[in-house]
């Protein structure tokens, strides 16, 4: 036995015990640190998944800064708010204890936008690409569920990485119940590391350490080690990396789940933006066309008065022009509302307030007259007629033309191209495909469940631990020759198995599921494209028809006019006349916009349109889509 006093005694204590935990109070990290390892880890395991999933990483981020646009339009235009949350939260008022004083935080401004109070602010398409993609709420959202899923993962790894725990206690007892009362302390400490291995094994291994220091009988003091180790093997149930390591697997897939499913997301949005974003200066035509009508109904009605004054027109004909003037009125009022409302609505849409001081760019409309002139000025068939301006004879069999595609557009290909393309491409497509292979490994999980469990249990032990009965000891020693050791089998017979028997035939029905969802969303891929295609053509053709009844209705509106002036037309011709050029404009511009819809519409079904992380989109060449199509018909 080792001789020590007493003061010597307690330094050893000291070094023991309480170095360790001085050691862990210095080693604590803030909230602030846990949050941006938390982050760090997130982001690393994003890139990583973005390269697995869709070849190609991009920028990534949860935070916001607060330079967004909409708060700069509520501070440059001082539109009101119900509190300072509306700003963000880093404008919120800080409760008490918050953990991170300084978090949020407001970050410096780099914006580009600037405007000067009550300064209407005029926005392309590319500006509310990238508006919307920062400041609309569920892009946020989608964003965030990503970050989430990172952070599941990171923990599911966690459960297989080599795991440390440690404490640390002192305390004081006194025992007053034998002959010779006892007092003193107690000092105690242990460090176990633990290991999952991704066979199903679990392996243990730990050290503890007590210290007794007696207050009586002389002060009398022992010191108490243990050391242990354990380990867990499953031989039947639940062996084997594909049952053991399914969390794990489950937890990777699900971040690419997440990945695909906010691509497609991004592509959906951004159509959509464009959708409402052209639906806006739709709208805003429409007022145009509403404006010029009206001050066309005024004119007429004018007319007609003083044609009526001078005897060369019947009162009925220019209450007939007055009624017309009322409801030109009440149809651009009413356009000019609707434009409003639409307007609204898509400020919404981008997450921005509804009453900000917002108006669109009209060149955006203007440059779709591009379709205008391609699918006009290239048919041959017109040209040719409108040459000689001759029509066959009256008694020729009319056989109607059907549309042709001699003058299609780029994006109007083959079925089975744009199909196949799909098949490729869709990333929602990828998320139900392999929702059919985590259903085939559920199967295969929930089968194991039905096994006979056999685990072998090891355990082996050293040394011994100390209580204030025990001061009196020597100190314990760590003798390797005389540990204890212990081993076990662990047989749990498969007698009861109704819940697992009716987990795993359910199993099946969610395969069967799964196979369905997977049928369902490639016959909705094909009907998409088909449609899409569809509306295409009959855009292509509404394009050229009512390219041609607008010019036909200008045409009729001037002539009707002089034969008016001359007497030879009564106010009702020229009323449908102008009625007649007002719904031809309205549809041409319609069409115009409908065939790019149904381009973008297109290549965002074949999943071909990509979106950056500023919201932007890169639409693909048609050509890559017909060299496809010739190298399929070569092999």
């Amino acid at each position: 036995m080792r001789i020590f006093s007493g003061r010597s005694r307690i330094l050893t204590a000291g070094r023991i015990f309480f170095v360790p935990i001085l050691s862990v109070a210095w080693g604590c990290k803030s909230p602030s640190d846990y949050r941006q390892k938390a982050d760090e880890v997130s982001y690393k395991i994003i890139e990583q998944k973005q390269l697995e999933s869709i070849g190609r990483t991009e920028p990534f981020t949860v935070e916001r800064p607060s330079d967004l646009f909409r708060r700069r339009l509520i501070e440059i235009q001082a539109l009101p708010v119900s509190s300072p949350a509306s700003l963000g939260t880093d404008q919120t008022e800080p409760l008490a204890h918050w953990p991170e004083k300084n978090y949020p935080f407001e970050k410096p401004k780099t914006g580009t936008w600037a405007a000067e109070p009550n300064q209407v602010i005029t926005l392309s398409l590319m500006d509310a690409l990238q508006i919307g993609a920062a400041n609309n709420f569920d892009y946020q959202s989608r964003k965030e569920a990503i970050f989430s899923a990172a952070l599941d993962l990171d923990l599911a790894r966690n459960e297989f990485r080599t795991l440390f725990a440690g404490a640390a206690k002192s305390y004081y007892e006194e025992n007053r119940a034998g002959l010779s009362p006892q007092r003193g302390f107690v000092h105690s400490g242990s460090l176990s590391a633990s290991q999952k291995l991704t066979s199903g094994t679990e392996l243990r291994a730990g050290m503890a350490a007590d210290l007794v220091n007696l207050l009586t009988l002389g002060g009398a003091s022992s010191l108490g080690l243990t050391a242990d180790a354990s380990i867990s093997v499953p031989l039947l149930r639940g062996s084997g990396p594909h049952i053991a390591a399914e969390p794990l697997l489950q937890a990777e897939r699900r971040v690419m789940y997440a990945i695909w499913q906010f691509e497609r997301y991004k592509s959906e949005f951004a159509v959509t933006i464009a959708a409402e974003y052209l639906g806006v200066l739709r709208q805003f035509d429409q007022v145009r066309n509403s404006r010029e009508n009206y001050i066309s109904a005024m004119a007429s009605a004018r007319q007609s008065r003083r044609l009526a004054d001078a005897g060369r027109l019947p009162e009925i004909q220019v209450d007939q022009a007055v009624q017309r003037e009322l409801s030109a009125r009440a149809q651009w009022i009413g356009a000019v509302e609707s434009y409003k409302q639409r307007l609204d609505s898509f400020k919404i849409r981008l997450g921005l307030p509804p009453d900000a001081q917002i108006e669109l760019d009209r060149k955006d409309l203007e440059q779709l007259q591009v379709y205008k002139n391609y699918f006009v000025y290239s048919d041959s068939s017109e040209q040719k007629r409108g040459r000689d301006q001759s029509f066959p004879a009256a008694d020729v069999p009319i056989e109607p033309p059907p549309p042709s595609g001699e003058d299609a557009g780029p994006f109007e290909l083959p079925e089975k191209v744009a199909v196949k393309t799909a098949f490729e491409k869709r990333p929602d497509l990828w998320v139900v495909q392999g929702q059919v292979y985590d259903a085939q490994r559920d199967v295969i999980v929930k089968a194991d469940r039905l096994k006979a469990e056999l685990t072998f249990l090891g355990t082996a032990g050293w040394g011994s631990g100390r209580s204030l009965g025990s001061a009196g000891m020597d100190d314990a020693r760590l003798e390797w020759d005389r540990g204890r050791y212990t081993a076990l089998l662990n047989l749990n017979l498969p007698l009861e198995r109704t819940a697992e028997r009716n987990a795993y035939r359910k199993s099946y029905l969610a395969l069967e599921e799964a196979v369905r969802s997977l049928q369902q969303t490639e016959d909705s891929i094909k009907l998409s494209i088909r449609n899409q295609l569809r509306t295409l053509l009959e855009s292509r053709e509404q394009v050229k028809i009512q390219a041609k009844a607008v010019t036909v209705a200008e045409k009729r509106q001037k002539s009707t006019k002089m034969f008016l002036d001359a007497g030879r037309a009564q106010i009702r011709d020229l009323l449908d006349a102008q009625d007649a050029l007002l719904s031809a404009q309205n549809q041409l511009t319609a069409s115009i916009i409908n065939y790019r819809l149904a381009e973008l519409n297109l290549q965002r079904d074949m999943g071909v349109l990509q979106v950056d992380e500023n919201g932007l989109w890169k639409e693909i060449a048609p050509e890559v889509l017909y060299d496809r199509q010739s190298d399929s018909q070569t092999r």
